[in-house]
């Protein structure tokens, strides 16, 4: 199993910058790597148990993936893990945590855990993986921080 972790300083306060990660109506005027984000089963919010589907922008071949919140403390941490994706994706588990490191800056650290398949081409496989995934990942946080940076003074 690869671990991976990305992070970047945001000056926004945590709760702002967990509301508009966790917020699946606006998900998509940041998060560059996805075509779709939505809840299933009706919730109208994140929170534990949570079901959520993200599907991948073309470029990805429109991969899907569908996960459960299994931590959701705003405004420091939530994680999920995958409970049906990609056939080359065994596992797939990730958390973002937000860290005010001073007054104002907030430090967003995503991490994730996955392993691929088969298992006889995991070895390339994942090394391969975690590059795409960290250069999609640094992508994603910096448009958050773009958002979140250009609204500075707004409501998010």
């Amino acid at each position: 199993m690869r671990s991976i972790e990305a992070s970047i300083d945001i000056r926004a306060r945590p709760e702002a910058v967990f509301d508009l990660i966790h917020d699946y109506g606006r998900r998509l005027e940041w998060d560059t790597f996805l075509q779709e984000a939505r809840l299933l089963d009706g919730a109208r919010g994140a929170a534990v148990g949570v079901r959520a589907l993200c599907t991948a922008r073309s470029g990805f071949a429109g991969l899907a993936m569908e996960t459960v919140y299994v931590t959701f403390e705003r405004p420091r941490v939530a994680a999920v893990r995958m409970t049906r994706g990609p056939a080359i994706l065994n596992t797939f588990a990730a958390s973002l945590r937000q860290t005010e490191i001073e007054p104002g800056v907030t430090r967003v650290t995503y991490c994730f855990n996955f392993s691929t398949r088969p298992r006889w081409l995991r070895a390339l496989l994942d090394r391969l993986a975690a590059a795409l995934f960290l250069r999609e990942t640094r992508q994603r946080l910096s448009a958050l921080k773009h958002r979140l940076e250009e609204r500075r003074g707004e409501a998010p």
